[in-house]
This record gives structure tokens, C-alpha cells and sequence, in this order.
């Protein structure tokens, strides 16, 4: 198999390939984390009412990108393992099954989410601020295709090596929805809708820039064209393997905000649920270098498991906490030093200014939060790296679905702490849940060695 430079890099030493792969998609995260945050700023100017129907619609949207990443996730994983086998042909032909796999999906999700929203909402004890929702709800979703396919596409691109293509349209994104916001939302005054309308309009972009590389440059290393396509249902059965857990595991962290958000709604009101809204954007932050480095650990992982070299698999498991280790540690230490100067930044209007001391408050507990996240996301990606999408879902759900909701209720209602139990809670149920993910990984990689060892 003719191999370039990426494939070189993805296919040798795997802490150098982390290295690589990691910088340039943490990098992208953070624009596009930075994006949503000022999408909250914009909207905080509003009042604290827009800003809590955000934090209703959050959930939703994440739950979109969610299942863009998880299809990326079973396309990079599938992909992946082609490339370490050496097999060019079939690595084109799941990268084509991938493309399609996304269209298909991109329409069905739309017509889902836009006729299940209104109830969705109600459900979720959006009604104070139920009209802010649906404005901004109704047009994310409407185009909900331009939001899915770049985190599709982008999985195949960071299969082979390519993480330029598969980041610099997100930063594209990121960049257009900073730029326009304000005259949307501000300018033509079309208020939460128009925080909507950049969204979309900078996505679509970003869909329009990958359909370029590869349908018109055609310079890509894995190849978009009729010549290579044989349909096997086989192939988007194994995407979709990895791909619905992964979708999966994003449904149940975005249920688990939900749920947060209602039993904030029950012992504070849609005050708490902005505070939440703004101060857990500003946590997400913190937690993308290990999400940024698992994502890259998808690709590392595959390579090593379709060549069968299982020692590479340990050093990708075991590089990929360390790294995303020591830089949580500072964000974490950064975040607490300086929260009450990033809590300014979402309560400078004269409508949101008493938010600004809890929302400081928070970050300081829930900064702790980001220290757990390196296990669960390295072991959980490796997982989807080799195949096993299922094991990282039940691995993700029992941690976030039942050991944080767990802990949370029982000491914000049960023990009456509140607010404080809720997030001590989260901690423990996260802390808990993470420590147990990744020992499992351990095991798994331990298994095959010993299973290469006896010739199985």
C-alpha cells in the first residue's frame, strides 16, 4: 500500500502520533467550545431568561453532535483498522459507506428532533422559557445536516493521518459563528434566533469546505469516487457498531444534563440552571485536552489493533492519560485561581450581573470535575479505537447515568445539601466511574497480549 507522510506518522511510533494528532484537535475543540461560550455571552445580554432557554436547548444540540461524533467515531475506527491491515481498497471503500452512513443519518435526525422538540422541552421544565426555546431550537434543527457531517467526515480524515482537514473546518466554523453573532442577534435583532442562524450559517460553511476536498481537489489519501464503492452492509453495520454506542454515550451525558437541570429547576429555579448553562461550558473547556487526546487515541488505537501490535495499543492507553493528566491539572489549578474574573464574562449586563458570584462559585467545585476525565475519555476512545463501541457505552452510561445521578440525588435531596450536593455528587460519581473505565482497558490490552503470546 503507497503510503504518505500522514500514514507514515498514524502507522509508527504511537506517542508521537498522539502528539500529533491531539494538538491540532484540541485546538479546534477549544474554538468551537469558545464559540458556544460566546454564543452564552451574546445571548447573557439578552437577560437571564434567553440564557437559561440555551441551557434547555444544550442538551438537545448536544445530543446532535453527539451523534456526529459517534458516527466519526465508528468511521475513524473502522477506517483505522484498514489502514493498519494495509488494505488501501477496503480503506476506500468504508470511507465512501461512511459519507453515505452520514447523509442518511443527517436527514433522519432532523425530522426526529424538530417534531419531538416542543414536548422534548416541556419535559425538561422549559415552559417559563419555553418560547426563547423553540426560537432557537426550530432553526438549529431544521439544518441539522450541517452540524452532523462535519464531525463525520472529519473521522475519516483523522483515520489517515489528515487531522489539517478534519480540524481546520471546525476552526472555519468556530471563527464565521464569533464574527456574525452579534449582527444577527443584535443588529437585524432577531435576538435568540439570530444566536441560531450564525450557528447554522458557520456550519454549513464548514460542510461546504470538506465536500471540496473531496469530491472536487480530490487530493485526499482515501479516495470519494464510484470506482471504489462495492456497497457492503457489512461495513456500515461495523460503523454503526462503534458509532451508536458512541452516539449513545453523548445521549446519556446530554440526559444526565437534562436530569442535572431538572433537579436544579426543583431546589433553585432557572436561576441555577444559567448558572449551571454558563459555568459547565466554561469545565467542558477545561476537559479537552484529555477529550482532545482520546479523540486522537481513536485513530492510534485502530492502527495498532488492525496490525495486531498490542504493545502499541498499552502505549496509546497508557500515553493517552498521562499526557491528558498533567494538562488537566493546570486548566483545573487555572480555572480555580481565576474564576471569578471568567465568571464577569457572562454577567455583564445589568439583567445578569447577580449570576457572576455564583457562577464563580460553581467553577471552583466543578473544576475538580476536569482531573477525572482523562481515564474515562482515554479508555473509552481506545475502546472505540478496537471495535468494542459497546463496552465504552455501558462503561460511560453506568459512570454518568448511574453513579452521578446516584450520588447527586442522594446528596442534594436526600442529605437536603442543595445546589452543593448536586455538584459534590457529580464529583464523586464522576471520580468513581473513571477509575474504574480505565482499569477495564487495562485488562482488555492485557488480555490480547497474552492472547498473541499463546498464538490465539
Amino acid at each position: 500500500m503507497e503510503k504518505n507522510s500522514n500514514i507514515e506518522m498514524i502507522t509508527g511510533d504511537p506517542k508521537k502520533a498522539i502528539n500529533k494528532l491531539a494538538l491540532p484537535i484540541i485546538a479546534s475543540m477549544l474554538l468551537i467550545m469558545v464559540n458556544n461560550i460566546i454564543d452564552s455571552i451574546w445571548v447573557a445580554g439578552l437577560g437571564a431568561e434567553p440564557l437559561a432557554a440555551l441551557g434547555y436547548v444544550t442538551p438537545l444540540f448536544m445530543i446532535l453532535i453527539g451523534i456526529g461524533n459517534g458516527i466519526g467515531a465508528g468511521g475513524n475506527s473502522l477506517i483505522s483498522r484498514y489502514i493498519g491491515a494495509e488494505n488501501h481498497k477496503s480503506a476506500n471503500n468504508a470511507a465512501i459507506h461512511n459519507f453515505i452512513l452520514g447523509v442518511i443519518i443527517s436527514i433522519a435526525v432532523s425530522a426526529i428532533l424538530l417534531g419531538l422538540l416542543k414536548p422534548l422541552l416541556i419535559v425538561m421544565g422549559a415552559e417559563a422559557v419555553l418560547s426563547y426555546a423553540m426560537e432557537y431550537g426550530i432553526v438549529i434543527f431544521s439544518f441539522s445536516f450541517a452540524m452532523l457531517l462535519p464531525p463525520i467526515f472529519g473521522g475519516a480524515f483523522r483515520a489517515e493521518g489528515d487531522v489539517k482537514r478534519a480540524t481546520l473546518p471546525l476552526a472555519i466554523t468556530a471563527i464565521t459563528n464569533m464574527c456574525i453573532d452579534p449582527i444577527f442577534i443584535y443588529t437585524l435583532n432577531l435576538g435568540v434566533a439570530g444566536a441560531a442562524w450564525a450557528t447554522v450559517i458557520a456550519h454549513i460553511f464548514s460542510v461546504g469546505v470538506m465536500l471540496y476536498w473531496m469530491f472536487i481537489k480530490k487530493d485526499t489519501y482515501l479516495k470519494y469516487n464510484r470506482e471504489n464503492f462495492k456497497n457492503d452492509f457489512g461495513m456500515y453495520k461495523d460503523i454503526l457498531v462503534v458509532g451508536i454506542p458512541a452516539s449513545l454515550e453523548q445521549l446519556i451525558l446530554s440526559a444526565l444534563t437534562i436530569v442535572v437541570n431538572l433537579m436544579l429547576t426543583l431546589v433553585s429555579g432557572p436561576v441555577a440552571v444559567a448558572v449551571y448553562t454558563a459555568g459547565w461550558r466554561i469545565v467542558n473547556i477545561g476537559m479537552l485536552p484529555a477529550i482532545g487526546v482520546g479523540t486522537a487515541a481513536i485513530s492510534v488505537a485502530g492502527v495498532a489493533y488492525g496490525s495486531r501490535k498490542y504493545e502499541n495499543l498499552r502505549v496509546t492507553a497508557r500515553y493517552a492519560v498521562k499526557v491528558a493528566l498533567i494538562a488537566s491539572i493546570v486548566v483545573c489549578i487555572l480555572l480555580y485561581v481565576f474564576a471569578n474574573q471568567i465568571a464577569v464574562i457572562f454577567s455583564y449586563s445589568q439583567s445578569s450581573a447577580h449570576l457572576a458570584p455564583l457562577i464563580a462559585s460553581f467553577m471552583q467545585i466543578m473544576c475538580l470535575f476536569i482531573l477525572y476525565v482523562p481515564f474515562g475519555a482515554s479508555a473509552g476512545n481506545v475502546f472505540q479505537g478496537v471495535g468494542k463501541g459497546t463496552i465504552s457505552f455501558i462503561l460511560t452510561a453506568f459512570r454518568e447515568f448511574v453513579l452521578v445521578l446516584i450520588f447527586a440525588y442522594v446528596l442534594g435531596f436526600t442529605f437536603h445539601m442543595g445546589e452543593f450536593g448536586i455538584y459534590c455528587g457529580m464529583l464523586l460519581g464522576g471520580g468513581i466511574g473513571s477509575l474504574i473505565c480505565y482499569a477495564c482497558i487495562e485488562l482488555y490490552i492485557k488480555k490480547l497480549i497474552r492472547g498473541k503470546e499463546n498464538g490465539s
